[in-house]
């Protein structure tokens, strides 16, 4: 019986969601715009965000289910990074161990490096 190779690193990292992308994280007047690409595992495909001051404006996603999409932008307008994280990591989407609103926390969490600030 052949034995069977381990998955490799990127095999993993799409399994458990971590396969998302920063694509655009710039600073201009004190404003910072991250756009990001979240996995494949999930229905949206692009996150686009503001931070000023730790606060979160103008979330919006590209695809995925828009009117619970727009309700998260609209619930997290002006929050707090941290409360963020805090409500939305682990949140998982039809057994996919991810979702869009834990795609938000994981990018989150990368950019003010796990700070929450």
């Amino acid at each position: 019986m052949e034995k069977q190779q381990p998955l490799s690193d990127e095999s993993n990292c799409h399994m458990t969601g971590n396969d998302y992308k920063i694509l655009v994280d710039t600073v201009e007047n004190g404003v910072r715009h991250i756009t990001a690409a979240p996995s494949t595992l999930v229905c949206s495909k692009l996150i686009d965000f503001d931070l000023v001051d730790g606060r979160i404006h103008n979330l919006k996603y590209l695809a995925g289910c828009n009117g619970n999409l727009q309700a998260l932008g609209a619930l997290l307008e002006g929050a707090t990074v941290g409360f963020a994280i805090e409500r939305l990591s682990g949140i998982n989407c039809a057994g996919r161990g991810t979702s869009c609103s834990d795609q938000l926390a994981r990018v989150l969490r990368q950019v003010t490096g796990g700070e929450g600030k």
